[in-house]
């Protein structure tokens, strides 16, 4: 667990001692919702049904900015070859790199999003299922865009690749999150899409680091 932890603060230092990452991340989640209004109109009426699916839309795709870069940079400085030989599992490695990610962005993203949701005349009723999706879905974009950084490390335009493999599965998460927003703004139950929510996390912790870890050992032959 020591060294588990070691890890995540190490990425956690270089996050923030870079800055760009996660400060690019919030800027970009904030900037998409502010201007969203700009293109369909200031009804409230409007931007209080579409709130909830913009809101994921916005924090899905600022998700995408850092994930590129979260083995790039071990792999560019040879960190990668060390962290292969330590004596923690290259799955636990994989973990905290993704725990890590989150802190980072997922969590700034879950923060920031009640205050960008009162922009668009989001619900208040809603906000708790919002802030709750967000923590369970947040942590699953991480974990899945592991397993396409793993599989696109070094490969040339990463970074579109990564998109066009992630995307797809995000998709779910997407629905669901919406979904219990929505429900939850409407004055409907939000239980069970925020289960499924659970259920998404679950798989996502048991198989993606898995996954992850046989491509990064794909990637050292």
């Amino acid at each position: 667990m020591s060294a588990f932890a070691a890890l995540v603060g190490r990425d956690l230092a270089l996050a923030f001692r870079q800055g760009g990452d996660w400060a690019n991340v919030a800027a970009f989640f904030a900037l998409a919702v502010i201007l969203f209004p700009f293109g369909v109109g200031p009804e409230p009426e409007l931007l209080a049904r579409i709130s909830a699916g913009v809101l994921w839309v916005a924090a899905l795709l600022a998700a995408l900015l850092s994930l590129e870069r979260l083995f790039q940079s071990d792999w560019e400085d040879g960190s990668l070859e060390a962290l292969v030989l330590m004596p923690l599992p290259l799955e636990l490695q994989v973990l905290a790199k993704c725990l890590a990610h989150w802190l980072a962005t997922g969590l700034p993203l879950t923060v920031i999003a009640p205050v960008l949701a009162l922009v668009l005349h989001f619900d208040a009723a809603g906000m708790g299922a919002l802030v709750l999706g967000m923590l369970l879905g947040t942590p699953v974009l991480s974990l899945i865009g592991s397993v396409g950084a793993a599989l696109t490390l070094g490969a040339r335009r990463g970074g579109v690749l990564l998109s066009l493999l992630v995307l797809p599965l995000y998709i779910p998460v997407l629905i669901f999150g919406t979904a219990a927003a929505s429900a939850a703004s409407m004055g409907f139950s939000a239980q069970p899409h925020l289960l499924l929510l659970a259920a998404l996390l679950a798989a996502a912790l048991a198989l993606a680091p898995w996954a992850a870890a046989a491509a990064l050992r794909q990637a050292m032959e």
